[in-house]
C-alpha cells in the first residue's frame, strides 16, 4: 500500500479532502477525525481482500503513513501486508505512528513496526505458528521461538537462544552479558551443559552472539612440542617456566594473560611441552629455547662433565643403580668396588623383632646422630656427593642423556604413608573369697593334759587365725580384707581370737586403648617404641674370700611397651602392601613369677604379619580372647565334705577373668605436600585444643594460672599458589 492508494480512498459523502478541511476550519475537529478514521477502516476492509486476490503485490515496495492511528487497526493492516494472522493482547491499547518517506519493502515495514510497538512497551512474539502483540514484560513468557546456534531471526521480535559455549564458564560471562539485555528479558546460566540460556529481541540476540563469540575463546595456545637437541629437557625446564612467568612480556600480549603459560619436560623424548596464553608469548618461549639449546662448552673430546642435583632420592643409593643398570657401557666397573658400593638397606626386616641392647649400646645410639653423613662415592663414571645431594657425571654427551632420562624418572617425590594402629585391650575380672578358721583348746583348769584343734587357713591376701593371735599379741591387729566375724575367747586370763569367718569379692575392670602413630616414605621402614628401658640381669660376681671384695653385676636393657615397625608398599591402585611387626609388653607385678636376682618378668604380645589394606580403610591385625575361670579350695579331710557342717573346715576362692585385646591398623597415604600439611594442621589444632581445654583453675592464691599451649598456625602473608609455603607456628604468641 502506498501513499497514493490512501488518498485515492473515497471519502464519505460530503466533500473531497479540502472540503473535510474546510469543514474543519469552520466546524468541528471531531467531524474530521471521525471522516479519517472512516476512511481508514473502509481502507482496511478492502487491503486483505486486494492482497489475497493478487499475492505479487507483496513483493511489490509500499509506503506507509499511519500517524497516531489505533494500534488494533495498524495491526490488522500489516496482518494483510504480511499474509499471517496477528492477535493483540487486551492489555495492548492505545495510538501508534508508522511512517515511511520512501517505498520499501514488506519486510522492512514490518520491522518499522515492530520496531514502533517496542518504543511503546509492547513486543511481538510467535507461538504455534501464530504472532502475538503482547505487553513485553511478558513476552519473555509467551515466546514460543527457541532456537540453538546462530540466530537466524532479525528485528524487534522476542525470542529464545541457546548458545553452546566451548571454552569458558557460562557463570563468568552473565556478569558481562547482564547489562546488555533489557530489564523485562532474561538471561540464565546452565553449567550442566555448559551453555547460556537467553530472552530478547531477535536484533539484540545477534549483537550479543558476537560478544559470546569473542569471549569463548581457549585459555591458552594449543600443546606445543618443542624437541631439544643439545639441552636436557629437565634442565632447562624449570629455567623457561621462570622466564615466561616474571620476563618482559612481548608487544601485543596481555598482562593478564601471563599466568596461563605451563613448561613441562619430557625426559623419554627430550622435549619441552609449552602451553601459552596466547600466540605471541609462545613465540617468544620458542625464541627463548632455541638460544639456550646450544652445545655445552664442558664437551671435550673424552666426553663431558655434569652435574645433577637430585630433588628426593638418596645421591648413594642412586648412583649405584645408575652404574649397575649402565655397568657394560664405558669404563663403568657397575658399582662393584667397594669404595663405590652404596650401603645396603636395612638387613633387619620388618617381621623379625629388635634384638635387645646393652646398656652401653643405648646410651650410644641416645647420643648419636639421627644419621652419620656418608662419605662420597667412587667409581665409574658417576660420583655421589651427599654432602650436596649430587651426581657428577662423567661420560659423552648420548651416554648423559641416557642416563639423565633415567635419573629424572627415578628422581621423584615419594608419597608418604600416615599409619595409625589403635590396640584395644579390655579385661574384667572377679574373685570371690569365703572360709572358716577356728581354734580351740579342750581340757579343764589344772588338768595335766589336754587338746588343741582347729583349722588353719590364708588367702587372698588374708591372714591366717594363728597370725592374727600372734600379731595381737604383739599389738598389731590385722583381720585381713573383706568381712570378718570373729569369736573372742579368755584362755588363762588371755584373750583371743577363738573363729573367724571371712567373705570378700573383688571385681576390676582394664579398659586399654593405645593408638601409637606414625609417619614414613613409601617403601621405607619405620618404628616407633613407646615405654620403659628396663634392666635384666645378665651376670653377677662376688668374691667370698680374701681380703678385697669387689663384686659386681652385668645387666643388660630391653624396651617394654609398645613397639611398632612397619615397612609400607602404595600400589597404583591405591592397596597398600604393609609388612608389620606389633609388640606390646609389660612387667608384671607378681614377685612370685622370679627371684630378685633374676629381675623382673614380663609379658609379651606380639603380631607379625604382611597385609594388604586400602587407602583410610581399617584392618584387624589380630587379637587375643582369652576366659580363665580358677578355684582354689583348701579343706579339712572328709569333714570338709560335710554338707553344711563342712563350711567349718574349709576355705574356698574363685576366680573369672576375661581379657579381649585386637589390634586394629589404618594407613592414610599422603601423596604430596598439600595432603600432608592438611594432615599436620589437624593433628597440631587437635593437640592444642585439648591443651586449652585442660588449662587449670584461676585461682587468685596461687600466682601460675596458665597451663602451656601451643602457639596458633598462621599461613604467610603471601606466598606463590603453584609452590605453597607450610605454616609455621608463631613463637611467643599466646593463645
Amino acid at each position: 500500500m502506498n501513499a497514493q492508494d490512501l488518498r485515492g480512498a473515497k471519502l464519505p459523502p460530503g466533500g473531497s479532502a479540502r472540503g473535510a478541511q474546510g469543514a474543519h476550519m469552520k466546524s468541528n475537529r471531531a467531524l474530521l477525525t471521525g471522516w479519517i478514521l472512516a476512511a481508514a477502516w473502509s481502507l482496511l476492509a478492502t487491503v486483505p481482500a486486494a492482497w489475497a486476490q493478487a499475492a505479487p503485490r507483496s513483493r511489490a515496495p509500499v509506503t506507509v503513513n499511519f500517524v497516531n492511528a489505533d494500534i488494533d487497526a495498524v495491526t490488522r493492516a500489516f496482518a494483510a501486508m504480511i499474509d499471517r494472522a496477528i492477535v493483540v493482547d487486551p492489555r495492548v491499547k492505545g495510538t501508534i505512528t508508522v511512517y515511511s518517506e520512501q517505498p520499501q519493502s514488506v519486510r522492512e515495514a514490518f520491522q518499522s513496526y515492530q520496531s514502533a510497538l517496542r518504543g511503546m512497551g509492547f513486543a511481538v512474539v510467535e507461538s504455534g505458528g501464530l504472532l502475538k502483540v503482547v505487553p513485553e514484560a511478558d513476552a519473555k513468557l509467551q515466546a514460543g521461538t527457541v532456537s540453538v546456534g546462530e540466530v537466524a531471526t532479525r528485528g524487534d521480535q522476542v525470542i529464545t537462544q541457546i548458545f553452546q559455549l566451548r571454552y569458558e564458564n557460562p557463570n563468568n560471562l552473565v556478569a558481562v552479558l547482564r547489562p546488555l539485555i533489557s530489564a523485562n528479558n532474561t538471561i540464565n546460566a546452565n553449567p550442566g551443559s555448559n551453555a547460556l540460556v537467553i530472552t530478547d529481541y531477535a536484533e539484540n540476540l545477534q549483537r550479543i552472539a558476537k560478544i559470546i563469540a569473542a569471549l569463548d575463546q581457549p585459555a591458552g595456545t594449543d600443546v606445543e612440542i618443542i624437541a631439544l637437541q643439545h639441552v636436557v629437557a629437565a634442565d632447562i625446564a624449570p629455567l623457561v617456566q621462570r622466564l615466561s612467568e616474571g620476563g618482559a612480556m612481548p608487544v601485543g600480549v596481555v598482562p593478564g594473560g601471563q599466568t596461563g603459560t605451563t613448561v613441562l619436560a619430557d625426559a623419554r623424548s627430550n622435549s619441552l611441552l609449552v602451553r601459552a596464553s596466547n600466540p605471541a608469548r609462545l613465540a617468544a618461549i620458542r625464541a627463548t629455547i632455541a638460544r639456550l639449546d646450544r652445545p655445552s662448552t664442558l664437551v671435550g673430546p673424552g666426553g663431558g662433565m655434569w652435574v645433577v642435583h637430585l630433588k628426593n632420592a638418596d645421591a648413594t643409593r642412586l648412583a649405584t643403580v645408575v652404574r649397575a643398570a649402565f655397568g657394560a657401557v664405558g669404563g663403568g666397573s657397575g658399582g662393584s668396588s667397594a669404595a663405590g658400593a652404596a650401603p645396603a638397606f636395612a638387613a633387619t626386616s620388618a617381621n623379625t623383632p629388635p634384638p635387645g641392647t646393652t646398656a652401653g649400646a643405648a646410651a650410644t645410639a641416645a647420643t648419636a646422630g639421627v644419621t652419620a653423613t656418608s662419605q662420597p662415592s667412587t667409581g665409574g663414571f658417576i660420583q655421589a656427593d651427599p654432602a650436596t645431594n649430587s651426581l657428577v657425571i662423567t661420560a659423552p654427551e648420548p651416554l648423559y642423556k641416557q642416563v639423565r632420562a633415567l635419573i629424572d624418572q627415578l628422581d621423584t617425590r615419594r608419597a608418604q604413608v600416615y599409619i595409625e594402629s589403635m590396640i584395644v585391650e579390655v579385661s574384667p575380672s572377679n574373685s570371690a573369697d569365703f572360709g572358716v578358721q577356728w581354734q580351740d583348746l579342750i581340757g579343764r583348769a589344772g588338768d595335766k593334759l589336754g587338746l588343741v584343734a582347729g583349722t588353719n587357713f590364708s588367702g587372698a591376701g588374708a591372714p591366717s587365725i594363728i597370725d592374727i593371735n600372734t600379731g595381737a599379741a604383739q599389738g598389731t591387729v590385722n583381720l585381713g580384707p573383706g568381712l570378718n566375724l570373729g569369736l573372742l575367747k579368755s584362755i588363762n586370763g588371755v584373750v583371743a581370737l577363738s573363729a573367724i569367718a571371712r567373705a570378700l569379692q573383688t571385681q576390676s575392670e582394664t579398659n586399654i586403648v593405645s593408638t601409637p602413630n606414625l609417619i614414613t616414605l613409601d617403601n621405607e621402614e619405620a618404628k616407633i617404641v613407646v615405654g620403659e628401658n628396663v634392666p635384666f640381669i645378665t651376670g653377677q660376681f662376688t668374691q667370698t674370700g680374701g681380703t678385697t671384695t669387689n663384686p659386681f653385676q652385668t645387666i643388660e636393657r630391653k624396651d617394654v611397651g609398645i613397639t611398632l615397625r612397619i615397612r609400607p608398599q602404595i600400589g597404583e591402585d591405591g592397596a597398600i602392601r604393609m609388612t608389620i611387626f606389633q609388640e606390646q609388653s609389660s612387667v608384671k607385678n607378681d614377685t612370685a613369677a622370679g627371684t630378685t636376682n633374676a629381675g623382673p618378668s614380663t609379658t609379651k604380645r606380639s603380631i607379625e604379619a604382611t597385609v594388604v589394606v586400602d587407602d583410610g580403610q581399617i584392618l584387624v591385625l589380630g587379637g587375643l580372647i582369652e576366659d580363665r575361670f580358677v578355684t582354689s579350695r583348701s579343706k579339712v579331710p572328709l569333714l570338709g565334705d560335710i554338707p553344711w557342717l563342712g563350711a567349718l573346715f574349709r576355705t574356698e576362692s574363685r576366680e573369672r577373668k576375661r581379657t579381649n585385646m585386637i589390634v586394629f591398623l589404618r594407613p592414610i597415604v599422603m601423596r604430596d605436600a598439600d595432603a600432608a600439611q592438611r594432615f599436620s594442621l589437624d593433628r597440631y589444632e587437635h593437640i592444642r585444643s585439648q591443651q586449652k581445654d585442660s588449662q587449670p583453675a584461676s585461682s587468685l592464691l596461687l600466682p601460675i594460672n596458665e597451663a602451656p599451649v601451643l602457639p596458633p598456625m598462621r599461613e604467610p602473608a603471601s606466598a606463590p599458589a603453584s609452590t605453597p609455603a607450610p605454616a609455621a607456628p608463631v613463637v611467643g604468641e599466646r593463645p
